[in-house]
């Protein structure tokens, strides 16, 4: 009997081969040169999202400050292999993207801060996972918000997470400024 032939291994994409995919009409992720697959988020998901987009944009654009990305703005986490992340909302200060256009492709840098909004089937594991990854990879901060408990939780490298619930105030004082959100705004 002649042994079976082991499967060809995948070969492993770039960030720059992951953006240059035709769209397949399925969100994904290109993790450590793996392409994968991912659900497409139910309306209040993208509800949420919108309204991150709407309480930071004004701040930051109003100041000078930065610009906000939103729709799943790919974030290069991991080189060699890469990995690109969707990152549901992210600030871009000034300093680390200059103003103007945004050039084509991945930035070579990542924003200062990342939101990330947990659909109900989501596992806290793979976004807690995805949060030490942005961190690694120089976000300042990840807040993770969870639209069945109302909750948001910030994260930053070296430091315990710190749960916000909705008669909480969010401030980053070290990236946004003076800006102080309630954490309800974010999910009316």
């Amino acid at each position: 009997m002649v042994p079976a032939a082991a499967p060809a291994a995948q070969r492993l994409l770039s960030a720059v081969e992951y953006a240059r995919l035709a769209d397949r009409g399925i969100p994904t992720e290109l993790v450590r040169g793996r392409v994968v697959e991912m659900n497409v988020p139910t309306p209040r998901h993208g509800e949420i999202c919108a309204n991150i987009t709407t309480l930071i944009n004004p701040h930051v654009r109003g100041r000078g400050m930065g610009r906000v990305v939103s729709n799943d703005g790919g974030i290069l986490t991991e080189r060699a292999p890469d990995t690109v992340r969707g990152g549901d909302v992210a600030y871009y200060s000034y300093a680390r993207v200059p103003q103007g256009p945004l050039p084509a492709g991945y930035l070579d840098v990542v924003p200062e801060l990342v939101f990330e909004v947990r659909s109900p089937t989501d596992r806290w594991s793979r976004l807690i996972t995805k949060a030490g990854e942005y961190l690694e990879a120089g976000v300042t901060v990840v807040c993770l918000l969870d639209q069945v408990s109302e909750t948001l939780q910030v994260y930053r490298a070296d430091e315990l997470p710190r749960t916000l619930h909705a008669e909480d105030e969010l401030d980053l004082p070290d990236i946004l400024g003076e800006l102080r959100i309630s954490v309800r705004r974010f999910f009316e």
